[in-house]
């Protein structure tokens, strides 16, 4: 059975030795890169499971390797950066990664954090993956929105993670203590910032009125409702 492959990208080698060693002896396989030129060449040979990556390369920022990950191929990113303002979790959130950790860390969180990803990535999906609804269809096979002109506008994996938890649940409640049992990450602010993040980048992409949202709705205190009618195919 083949392995996971993550790879990690940090200009400081013992951080990729640590993280490295522990991730091979959860039983994943490792590619470890200094610099964002070299992992990018790495991408056109192969495509990891899960990408860790730094923000303070020195060739590049991090930031804009994230939203490429996230948005052109797919991947699940979790951002590790010693960047612990509030404002840079945000901004990394909105590119699309799928969580965030900050230096310095216990190995075994990152551990923890890879292994819930990717659990919740290869759960199986029996309701397709094309959904149509309101005059949109969501393609999460190509992670794509496209509506009735056939327009197309990309999602991330973090993004379709949400929305394909709506569009699997519609007209229910979906409490936030669900989303992260479902989802996976740590409980907590963090947790919470992080999925506003993503709704909020959802309903701009579907087009909603912030102020009176019709897909999304938000029950305060208890978590969001989709409304609508949802076919799959």
């Amino acid at each position: 059975m083949t392995r996971p492959l993550i790879t990690i990208l940090d200009d400081e080698p013992a951080i990729r030795t640590m993280l490295s060693e522990a991730l091979e002896d959860a039983g994943y396989d490792t590619q470890c890169f200094a610099r964002a030129a070299e992992f990018e060449t790495a991408l056109r040979r192969t495509t990891p499971d899960v990408c860790l990556v730094d923000l303070g390369l020195p060739d590049r920022d991090g930031l804009s390797l994230v939203h490429r990950l996230a948005l052109e191929q797919g991947a699940v990113v979790i951002i590790i950066s010693g960047r612990a303002q509030v404002q840079d979790k945000i901004t990394g959130l909105e590119l699309g990664a799928d969580d965030y950790i900050i230096k310095p860390f216990d190995p075994a969180e990152v551990v923890a954090r890879v292994r819930a990803r990717l659990r919740t990535r290869s759960a199986p999906a029996p309701t397709g993956q094309t959904a149509r609804f309101n005059g949109w269809t969501a393609h999460f096979d190509r992670y794509s929105l496209q509506d009735e002109t056939g327009s197309e506008t990309p999602f991330s994996h973090a993004e379709g993670e949400v929305l394909r938890l709506f569009l699997e649940s519609p007209n229910r409640l979906i409490t936030r203590h669900y989303m992260q049992d479902t989802l996976g990450g740590a409980a907590g602010d963090s947790f919470d910032r992080a999925m506003d993040v993503r709704i909020s980048r959802l309903r701009t992409k579907l087009r909603e009125d912030p102020k009176n949202p019709r897909l999304i709705k938000t029950i305060y205190g208890a978590g969001y409702i989709f409304l609508g009618e949802v076919t799959w195919s």
